[in-house]
Parts: structure tokens; sequence; C-alpha cells
């Protein structure tokens, strides 16, 4: 019969920090990522994350829908509305523009004008948000 014998495994490197040591390596990280005034200035900076399906894509250019920044920015902040409410699909109304969103992925799935969302039926939403 063989007996086995188990050693531990001991570490390679041998640390000597204290926990005060480590505390302090962790605020200084917390220093060279800045300040959140900084974080939210470069995040505000940014291009927008929203996304247009090929399909509504498509609405957009054959109605003539005119989508600059500032109803970008206002779609941003209507998704971030809604998802801040659970919402999952949801139908924006900006101005005479009716858009179908995916929230989670933040693509919109397709665009309505005023005229043509007339007599119309928006199926598969679960909130709309009035922007």
């Amino acid at each position: 019969m063989i007996n086995k014998i188990n050693l531990p495994i001991l570490p390679t490197q041998q640390t000597n920090k204290t926990v005060s040591e480590s505390q302090d390596s962790s605020s200084s990280q917390i220093e060279q990522i800045g300040s959140f005034e900084d974080l939210l200035k470069s995040q505000l900076g940014r291009s927008p994350t929203v996304r247009f399906s090929a399909h509504a894509q498509h609405r957009i250019a054959s109605r003539n829908i005119d989508f600059g920044s500032e109803e970008a920015v206002r779609l941003e902040q209507a998704i971030e509305k809604a998802a801040n409410k659970g919402s999952r699909e949801s139908l924006i109304l900006m101005d005479d523009l009716a858009l179908v969103v995916s929230i989670k992925n933040k693509i919109v799935i397709t665009a309505v004008d005023a005229d043509s969302r007339k007599e119309n039926v928006f199926t598969n939403i679960d909130s709309v948000v009035l922007t």
C-alpha cells in the first residue's frame, strides 16, 4: 500500500502590504481616474449610442424626416427614462415623429411621421414616452 503525503501549495511571491497600504493604493487609483465632473463631461461629449435599424433608416429617408443632433439627444434622454422604468419596447413620441425603440438594445426599430401615423396601431410595446 502506498501512503500519499499531501503538501500545501505555498505562494511563490511574498507580499508585505498591510491593509492601510492597499487602501492607499486604491485611493490613488481613484484619483488617477478623475473626478465625476470630468467623467460626466467626457460622456456628454461622446457620439450618440442609439442605432437605427435598416428599416428605420429606410423610413426616415423615404419620408424625408429631419433627424438632427438635437433630436438624437432627446431620443437618448427618452430611452434613458424608459430604461429607468424597466421598459423593453417603447413608443417614443417626439414632436411630429413616432419611434418604436428597443430600449435594451438602444435600436430604433421603425419611424413614423405625423401624416403616416394616423389610424395606425402600434403593437408589441410596453411603454410610451412623450418628449
